[in-house]
This record gives structure tokens, sequence and C-alpha cells, in this order.
């Protein structure tokens, strides 16, 4: 729901009354290129869920307890809402992205066989199934889901080829492009560069000391550091649990342990520089993009109308926890996906805001030259220049190198989130990548020998802008709200209006106003 309601979607949330929301058309939402679908996966997160379970979430720290119980004694009543979730069983979901690529290709093939009008491989002269070409296109975590899914398809589509699965019962799902927006794909290749994007970024900020930024590079090439540990678990998924089920003891342990060391000592120092891990140029916490889809989720008329059986929650701990406890951030094999995925003429495009830290584009720029060193046919993908990505008579959105099916994006001015900083621009680039064209203009080429020319590198610089003043959401607490105010939260002072906390009820002003 983030993608749909802060990012790319048709419409977006507004406050319309006091204690009333709406929606408005968003000018640069994706449907306008195509039809588009959101799903809310692994299952427990988001609207989706296993067995439904009677509750109480804290809105102070997002847990929930079963069955429903009132606000402890040191916090107000408003804090602790009652209703219907998941039943946050981390077994009841997957817990690694393999796992989680099955589940898709079944969420597929049921989808497109009930709503068969949404099948693109279904016309007007065509009754019978075809391959169903789609194009896939993740942010973030979806760094790790993207290129694994993919895979997944077409390894289905194998199986049916060789009569390992019923033809007449299952879709060939094809993959046209595979897009993935600022993504955590392999810390073997993206892992030095968190402390070297701390303090050599295109904004000029320094968020680390150089004993801290030393440390933390130390951290990552040193002995039994995070380099050698993903390494390990590489090497132990591969000999044990080759097929990542998740359920092998010591793997798991092996590939924690990996994880763990990054996050702590190679990713976590930046933290002190109270700094947004979304956007470098902020501090925390930031109130962008709003969250005021957050409370119109869980109005009663919405949810009627859309016919949801819980109450949405934006994240699972229990399924984020299980994915933890596999150590699935470290098993890898995204790059070799992507370079399979290019061998079977499917277009990747990674496409990275310049403002974000958690999965910064100096890592993404590496990611791409490490797919092309997948296949020598990409070579030239080193010596494309970048061209500017133009967006219309007046603006440059970024700068592009592409060569054949292979495109790196570095968009200026725009955070973790892209479509959310900068809409215009992530609509055009969306657009040229599923339409086949150029990045830079947009114009159709033959992308068998298409390469940009341009400078070897994107040096362009930004001034980075003030932070901005928090907005404190209830339904987002600990990501939006300060110290001070979570602090008035818990002695019951302020109001509370539309979901967002202010000092006075006055201070709320009308949207009308």
């Amino acid at each position: 729901m983030v993608g749909l309601f802060q990012e790319a979607g048709p419409c977006e949330v507004v406050e319309v009354a006091h204690g009333r929301f709406g929606t408005q058309l968003r000018k640069w939402g994706w449907d306008r290129s195509s039809n588009i679908i959101f799903v809310d996966q692994p299952n427990q997160v988001g609207f989706s869920f296993d067995k439904l379970s009677n509750g109480s979430l804290n809105l102070l720290d997002s847990t929930i307890v079963y069955p429903p119980s009132g606000a402890p004694a040191d916090q107000p009543d408003y804090t602790r809402l009652d209703g219907t979730f998941s039943s946050n069983n981390g077994n009841s979901s997957a817990n690694t992205t393999e796992i989680a690529a099955r589940t898709m290709w079944h969420m597929l093939q049921g989808f497109l066989a009930s709503f068969p009008q949404y099948n693109p491989a279904l016309t007007q002269n065509n009754t019978q199934n075809g391959p169903v070409g789609i194009n896939l296109f993740t942010e973030s975590y979806g760094g790790k889901y993207g290129p694994l899914f993919a895979a997944h398809f077409e390894s289905q589509n194998a199986l049916r080829r060789s009569g390992g699965l019923p033809r007449n019962r299952t879709l060939e799902i094809r993959l046209a492009s595979l897009g993935i927006i600022n993504g955590c794909l392999d810390d073997a290749i993206q892992g030095r560069f968190y402390p070297i994007f701390a303090n050599n970024n295109t904004y000029g900020i320094s968020a680390l000391s150089l004993a801290d930024q030393s440390n933390a590079a130390g951290s990552y090439l040193g002995e039994n550091g995070c380099q050698q540990q993903i390494q390990s678990c590489r090497g132990a998924v591969a000999s044990l649990d080759s097929n990542n089920e998740g359920d092998e003891s010591s793997v798991n342990q092996v590939c924690k342990n990996a994880q763990d060391s990054c996050s702590s000592a190679v990713i976590a120092p930046y933290m002190t520089s109270g700094r947004s891990i979304y956007d470098i140029t902020q501090k925390m916490p930031s109130p962008f993009p709003a969250s005021t889809y957050l409370e119109y989720l869980n109005t009663a008329e919405l949810q009627r109308a859309i016919g949801v059986a819980v109450n949405y929650t934006q994240s699972n701990r229990a399924v984020a926890d299980a994915f933890l406890q596999t150590g699935d951030p470290q098993r890898g094999d995204q790059i070799s996906q992507l370079g399979y995925l290019l061998s079977l003429g499917v277009r990747v495009a990674l496409i990275y805001g310049d403002r974000d830290y958690i999965c910064n584009w100096l890592g993404g720029e590496a990611v791409s030259f490490a797919v092309a060193a997948q296949l020598p046919a990409y070579s030239p993908f080193y010596t494309a220049g970048y061209a500017s990505i133009v967006i219309n008579s007046t603006y440059v959105g970024g700068m592009v190198r592409q060569y054949g099916n292979l495109s790196f994006s570095r968009i200026y001015d725009a955070g973790h989130l892209v479509p959310a900083y900068q809409p215009e621009t992530a609509f055009t680039v969306f657009s040229r990548v599923i339409l086949g064209t150029d990045l830079s203009f947009g114009q159709p080429v033959d992308l068998s020998n298409y390469q940009t020319n341009g400078t070897a590198n994107a040096t362009y610089t930004s001034k980075a802008p003030e932070s901005a003043k928090p907005t404190c959401w209830i339904r987002n607490i600990e990501n939006t709200c300060t110290n001070e105010q979570k602090d008035k939260i818990l002695k019951g002072e302020g109001a509370v209006v539309n979901g967002i906390l202010y000092d006075e009820a006055s201070d709320w002003q009308s949207p009308g106003s």
C-alpha cells in the first residue's frame, strides 16, 4: 500500500474535513501507462492474513496482543486499538524470498484465471491462454524479491514446457521487464558503499566522523567482517539449503550472523547522525511522504466498501523476524538471476534516487556493473556513457547508462521512494521501460545494439533542502514522532485530529481554509 498510496497509484488520500478522508487523482499515477496491481505480500502484511484473530494494537510500539486488552495504565486509551488482525505467527508465512516467490506465482495464476479481462494474452481475437507479458516493478527489499520472483516464474514456465505442470490449467507468466527502485540486492556488492555514501554523496553532507567511517569500512572488509560472513552464508546455503527452504538451522544461523554483522557494524553507525536512512538531506523523523492513508484504510466505510476482513497495518514484525531468522537478506543469488533474465531478453532497469542512504545509488551503480559482468555480450555496458534523462522541454530528471536491455538510472533529488519525490520523472522512466524505448529521450530504438553516449560518471551535485518540520502520525509513531511528541502522547497532552498530533485542537486547519 506504500506504493499504491504514497507513490504510484491512481489516487492519493487527502483530508476532506474533520474526521473525514477522501481520495483525489494522482497526476502521474502509473495507471496512465498500464493496468497495474499492487500486492500485499508475504502473507500477513497489509490487508493479507492467514487466520482472523481479534487483538489490540499498541500504537506506541506497533505490537499486537491477543486477545484484546485495555491500554496499559501508563498510556492513553486511544493509543491501544482493538481490531481484527492476522495471527502474527511467523510460521504461517514465508520466511525466505524463494518461498515468497512460489506464493506470488500461485497468486498470479489465481488472479489472472479469475479475472481474464486483465490477462494481456487474451485479446479480442485470441481466446487461447498464451504467454502473459507482465512488467514487474519492486522497491527496497524488492531488490531481493524481484530477481528471484522473476526467475521462479521462468522455472515454472520451463516445467510447463516439459510437461511437469499441466499446460491446460496453468498460465505461462512471461516477464517483459523488471524494474527495481532503490533496491537492496546484494550486500556483498553494495555493503562497502554505506560508509562511502554517508560522507561522499552529491549533497555535500558528511554524516559520519572520519573515525566512524573508517571503522564501518573496516567492519565490512576486515577478517570475519560483513563481507566474509556473507561468503560463509552463501557457502552454507549452496551445500545444505540450495532450495532456500529456510529449514536448516545451521544455515539459518550462519546467514543470520552475517546479517547481524553487516547491519550493526557497517550500516548502523549512520544512525548516530540523526539523519533519515531514506533521505540523507533530512533529519529524523521526516514527515515525507504523508501517512494520511493509514487513517483512511482503517475507516469502517472504506473497509466495508472493499470487503476486507482485517484492520490495516503497514508492516508485520512476525514476518520480518521470520526472514531475519533465516538470514534471508544475505542468502544472495540476485545478481546471477538478473544475468539469467537478460539472457532471456527481459529488460532490467535499476532506478535509484540519489538522496537515499539505505539502498544508495553508489551501491546500485556497482550492482549494474556486476550484472553486466554476468554476460560477455553485455561488456559494452561498461563503456556506455551517462546520458540525460530528458523529462520535458525544461527539466532533466537524472542520468542513465543503458546498453541493450540493461539500464541504470540515477534520479536527481529523490529519496528512497522515488515516485513520491519525483512523480513525473518516475512515471516517465516507468513508461519508457515498459515500452522498450531508450530511457534518455523515450525514442524507439533497437535495444539489441543500443547504448547511451555521455560522461563516464554521473557527477551532478545538488544543494540539500532544509529539513522539514516533523508531523506526528499516531498510526506511525515510531517513524514520524519526535521524542518530545512521544512524551506528550504518554502524558495525554495535545490533541489528535485526523490521525495527527497537535499541541492544540485549534492548530488543525480545515482543508478548505
